[in-house]
């Protein structure tokens, strides 16, 4: 999985997660060669490759054990992480399709990694349980319709979508939008807390902790849910329900596309070339968590915009790891933490491989993007549930 040694990063990702799913034994080799998985040497896995376009390696088991007694050294910061079981996934999208894409539907569609479609009825059902991986959608849980007022409010897609919005939650049982969504919203907290993985990207990330901040206050103006919002809701907000952020400002004007000072899209000035942003380096060994999250074959990876294109460090939790930043800009765009008994990663940005994408744009061709690294970041989080847990030292 280095630079030189792999053509297709994306789609290896999907021979592994297909490998999983024959029960047969994998072992991703944590800072080793851009981080490698090592696979039985089987006709059907090298078929699979050959298939896909995965560039693969037969070696020995000397060579194998030679590998594996390196990595294990003290000196080495690397480890061999089993993985034992392909997770199932769940996206949580709306139904019906929408004029953007989503980035990790496009990549999981890509790499031939098979997921199911959720949305507010099954989440409102506890149909949660039956996953271990969780994707949000470019959502809005905060019952603003994405804050896109200003500029889409007279565009056919948006009335559509805010009368379906209104009907499913009057379905639903609930009065408004917001109320519905902060419902939705507090059912995958319970889910992460309760052992789930769960990675969001763009506005699920602010949107999702705003929404649960803002539990019994109303911060929706008239033209979103008909009434007026609370008065003075900034000083009703409580910062510890959320999952990662503290301290923000919400933006209050409609006309405004921003939920609140989490976002850094307004407030940074980098110019498309030299737009990057570092993976920080974890010890394989002590900290396999945010290691497996950040494995690549480089470092440095190109920044792209979105909603919510990065985050405010100083309104992140001191609990929470800043896995990627910006650090020049004051931006973090890559952050994990741990809820309970389960874990989150957030991900700023709508398309590792479209710098600007907007409404309307036509999706990102991955066969033109087989090593993008920043698409690598979401598959990490995908094979991440199946890791084995060590026990603790106790």
């Amino acid at each position: 999985m280095d630079a030189e040694g792999q053509k297709n990063h994306l789609k290896a990702y999907g021979v592994t997660y297909w490998s999983l799913n024959k029960q047969m034994k994998v072992k991703w080799l944590l800072n080793y060669r851009g981080g490698s998985f090592l696979l039985p040497d089987t006709e059907e896995i090298q078929r699979e490759c050959q298939i896909r376009g995965v560039s693969f390696e037969v070696i020995s088991n000397a060579k194998t054990e030679e590998i594996l007694n390196m990595i294990s050294s003290p000196a080495e910061n690397m480890e061999a992480v089993v993985l034992e079981k392909a997770p199932k996934i769940a996206v949580y999208s709306p139904k019906g399709l929408k004029p953007w894409d989503d980035a990790v539907t496009m990549v999981l569609t890509y790499a031939e990694i098979p997921y199911e479609t959720i949305y507010d009825e099954e989440v409102l059902d506890d149909a949660l349980l039956l996953y271990d991986w969780l994707h949000l959608h470019h959502e809005d849980f905060t019952g603003q319709y994405g804050k896109f007022y200003r500029a889409y409010r007279a565009a056919s897609w948006y009335i559509e979508d805010k009368k379906r919005a209104e009907a499913l939650a009057a379905d639903l049982g609930y009065d408004k939008v917001s109320e519905e969504k902060l419902a939705v919203a507090k059912k995958i907290r319970d889910y992460v807390v309760g052992g789930g993985f769960m990675f969001a990207m763009c506005s699920a990330t602010d949107s999702f902790d705003i929404a649960l901040s803002a539990d019994g206050v109303d911060i929706c103006e008239p033209m979103f849910d008909g009434d007026g919002s609370d008065p003075g809701y900034q000083n009703k907000i409580d910062y510890g329900n959320t999952f990662a952020f503290k301290d923000f400002i919400l933006e209050r004007n409609p006309n405004v596309y921003e939920f609140s000072s989490i976002d850094m899209t307004r407030k940074r000035d980098i110019p498309m070339t030299t737009d990057y942003f570092t993976l920080m380096d974890y010890s394989a060994k002590w900290d396999p968590i945010p290691s497996m999250l950040t494995q690549n074959h480089t470092a440095l990876v190109k920044g792209f915009m979105g909603q919510t294109t990065a985050f405010t460090r100083d309104e992140i939790k001191s609990n929470v790891l800043v896995m990627g930043e910006n650090k020049t800009n004051g931006e973090a765009k890559y952050i994990h933490g741990i809820k309970g008994k389960g874990f989150f990663t957030f991900y700023g940005g709508h398309d590792p491989e479209d710098y600007t994408h907007k409404v309307g744009d036509p999706q990102t061709e991955l066969d033109l993007h087989p090593t993008s690294p920043g698409y690598r970041l979401i598959l990490n989080n995908v094979l991440f549930p199946a890791a084995k847990k060590k026990k603790q030292k106790t």
